[in-house]
């Protein structure tokens, strides 16, 4: 039975772990999620999850290893590891800011590397990953492709553009929800309750991505057929754009982009 090893089963490591899980992908009795202290995640055993703070114990039980760690325990943990891989490994890191080549170089070539970038919504089956790998095995290819398409939608990228997809991807589930954020609240100020102002944001904003992506269209045709001349449509965005709606986006996500080169 193969196994998959997620080492740093923080948010994002418990996110991928229920995402398989509820993708049926593979059954609970071949998760295994690690942490130094389980009290975290002990609560997953219930759904039948295998949790344990030996990570070398785990790799040597699986076949897939995906590397949930912050990028400064990066290091430790494959040196941990290393000893443990072997050619059979498929090592998937999804640490932002440390590439293929380092992380080869630590665990001394013993296994296939690729690196994944997914965002929190893998939990529900939504993530949008980005996912970057050279010279894997074709079964390898297939099997990185089929776990995560099984949790969202993939795009395969030039590894030099990992760091910017974790702005855009990862980062930006987190600028779309400040947005809707403030969508409720605008709502709450003109008349509906937090409730029903939580929904129709929500729903608005997911039923717009969806007419992107269903009819592969460019946001300013969608936005032309809610615009009528004079209308109030105009009138918003035009005041949103005064107070610079666009700019301040742009501007957050290219200085959150900045700051990976200066680490």
């Amino acid at each position: 039975m193969r196994k998959i090893c997620i080492i740093g089963s923080g948010n994002l490591g418990k996110s991928i772990a229920l995402g398989l899980l509820s993708s049926k992908t593979y059954e609970a009795s071949q998760l295994i999620l690690t942490k130094r202290q389980t009290s975290g995640i002990d609560d997953l055993t219930k759904l039948g999850l295998n949790v344990s703070n030996n990570n070398i114990k785990a790799v040597k039980e699986a076949t897939v290893i995906i590397l949930c760690v912050k990028p400064f325990q990066a290091k430790e943990v494959l040196n941990e590891i290393s000893k443990s891989l072997t050619s059979k490994h498929l090592l998937i890191s999804c640490v932002s800011g440390v590439s293929i080549s380092e992380i080869s170089t630590i665990i001394k070539n013993k296994c296939s590397v690729a690196r994944a970038m997914p965002n929190t919504a893998i939990s529900i089956k939504e993530s949008m990953t980005s996912l970057s790998y050279t010279n894997l095995k074709e079964a390898q290819t297939s099997q990185l492709l089929t776990l995560f398409n099984a949790l969202g939608n993939t795009v395969v990228i030039d590894e030099k553009l990992m760091d910017a997809a974790t702005v855009l991807g990862a980062c930006g589930t987190a600028f779309a929800l400040r947005y809707i954020r403030a969508n409720i609240q605008a709502g709450i100020e003109i008349g509906f309750d937090a409730k029903t102002a939580h929904a129709i944001a929500s729903q608005t904003v997911m039923g717009a991505a969806k007419l992107l992506l269903v009819n592969h269209s460019h946001p300013e045709q969608e936005i032309d057929k809610v615009t009528t001349p004079k209308g109030i449509t105009i009138t918003g965005l035009n005041q949103m754009e005064h107070h610079g709606l666009s700019s301040s986006v742009i501007k957050g996500i290219t200085e959150s982009y900045k700051k990976f080169e200066k680490n």
